[in-house]
């Protein structure tokens, strides 16, 4: 899921499992000592393919659908109690659906947190500063209760929605432990599929934001890598000896300290300088992906969106130069009016019985300092699963246009970021970049990681 931003970019999610809470008896709420010496935690993440509606959106990120969410299961509380949630690298705060009443307590809520069932549960207070400065980068601002409780409210663009109080708790990470880090504990949502969604106990938010889950653990870097064959996954929160031995390719993340209406601050953003089809750089010039003096343009990196969305000037350009080296190769659809998700336009029949795909050439995404994101020819084109024309099935190219969802920004998803190490090195600003295979990367680190179904 996203961040918040003005221009009302709605992403759709990737999802991992883990939840956080805070301290309400301190005002300034620090991690426990233990934490900064604490060993790196390797997690599996394992992949889901669930509906177009059964994940909450957020209202400021891509109006679009998805159908992928990435799952990591934790324990919280004090005894502690098993949660599902969704990784997001461009939302802020983590919550849980929460169980507080004795209403909720007669359902069967399996996926809902109990706080009454945790010593170690803390409700903030609005006069906190917690409450009162830490989330000044939500959307909506965060409010007093009748119990004058710290108050969040999420809305989405489905007219899906979560609201509740801020709090404290305790989070254990494999064999390690995190106390007094703050999340929502949400006691009302709304979703268009209550339950698809409630499969899940909540969202995990890691982007910049001051309570974002990563800000308040402290580690200097976090790193993950996804499958290309069975969209299994890893979770590396610190430093591992793994990724000190990759060959990484960095590009900095970009900074704008002046607010602007279509900048979101704690995304993370970098400069995207130039496409490749194959090895042919598309003719644009490279201040077509800079931002804007509104911070429109800008390319964030995110977790929570499937796919990658470029701007039309830019999406057009790609559309033009991969229709122009597969001509003769791959037969298009030729229905103007199926769009997939609303902003993928160019897509190809493939015969069903055809067990390959033909030779497809690479999609690049260059970006300042050298880096790249080079997607195979099999990952440029998705197989849209529900859709069949006769006898051919109906394949997409994996880039979408921004201006068909209103959008004013480059994002790119985690479709493209598979068998690639990903890491976030928060500490000295930047993202690192390297190709491995994340099966491999997972036995490195002793986790055996679950398969789901090849979904391409």
């Amino acid at each position: 899921m996203t961040g918040f931003l003005e221009f009302r970019l709605l992403r759709a999610s990737f999802i991992i499992t883990l939840f956080f809470h805070l301290n309400h008896q301190c005002f300034t709420y620090q991690l426990q000592p233990q934490l900064q010496r604490q060993q790196p935690v390797a997690l599996p993440l394992e992949t889901r393919e669930v509906s177009p509606d059964s994940i909450p959106r957020r209202p400021s990120k891509l109006a679009f659908r998805h159908n992928v969410s990435l799952t990591v299961s934790l324990t919280v509380g004090t005894p502690p109690q098993n949660v599902t949630m969704v990784i997001d690298t461009g939302s802020e705060l983590s919550w849980l659906r929460c169980n507080k009443t004795s209403q909720n307590k007669s359902q069967s809520c399996p996926t809902s947190f109990d706080p009454t069932r945790s010593r170690t549960y803390s409700p903030v207070s609005c006069n906190s500063t917690t409450c009162t400065t830490k989330t000044r980068d939500f959307q909506i601002p965060a409010s007093c209760d009748s119990n004058q409780l710290c108050h969040a409210v999420l809305c989405y663009a489905d007219a899906s929605s979560s609201e509740g109080n801020l709090a404290s708790e305790t989070f254990f990470t494999g064999p390690g432990q995190i106390g007094g880090l703050v999340f929502g504990c949400m006691d009302s949502t709304y979703s268009s599929n209550a339950g698809e969604d409630s499969r899940n106990t909540g969202l995990m938010g890691m982007n910049r934001g001051s309570l974002s889950f990563v800000s308040q653990m402290g580690f200097p870097k976090f790193s993950y890598c996804i499958s290309g064959s069975d969209f299994s996954g890893l979770l590396l929160l610190g430093e591992g000896n793994f990724s000190l031995a990759l060959s990484l390719n960095y590009t900095p993340l970009i900074q704008i300290s002046t607010p602007l209406p279509y900048f979101d601050r704690v995304a993370y953003t970098v400069q995207l300088q130039g496409i490749k089809v194959s090895d042919r750089l598309l003719p644009l010039p490279k201040t077509i992906f800079e931002p804007d003096h509104t911070g429109a343009g800008q390319t964030m990196v995110d977790s929570g969106t499937q796919f990658t969305f470029l701007l039309g000037a830019v999406y057009n350009a790609l559309r033009a130069e991969f229709l122009r080296q597969t001509k003769g190769i791959l037969r298009v659809l030729g229905e103007p009016d199926f769009i997939f998700q609303g902003a993928m336009d160019l897509c190809y029949r493939v015969p069903i019985n055809q067990t390959t795909l033909p030779p497809i050439p690479p999609v690049s995404l260059v970006f300042q300092g050298g880096a790249e994101m080079k997607v195979p020819g099999n990952r440029v084109l998705y197989r849209v699963s529900d859709q069949v024309r006769g006898s051919d099935s109906i394949h997409c190219m994996s880039f979408g246009n921004s201006d068909l969802l209103g959008v004013e920004a480059f994002v790119i998803g985690h479709h493209h970021q598979q068998n690639v190490w990903m890491e976030y090195d928060l500490r000295k600003s930047r993202i690192g970049l390297a190709y491995v295979q994340c099966d491999a990367a997972g036995q490195k680190f002793g986790i055996g990681m679950q398969s789901s179904p090849n979904r391409e």
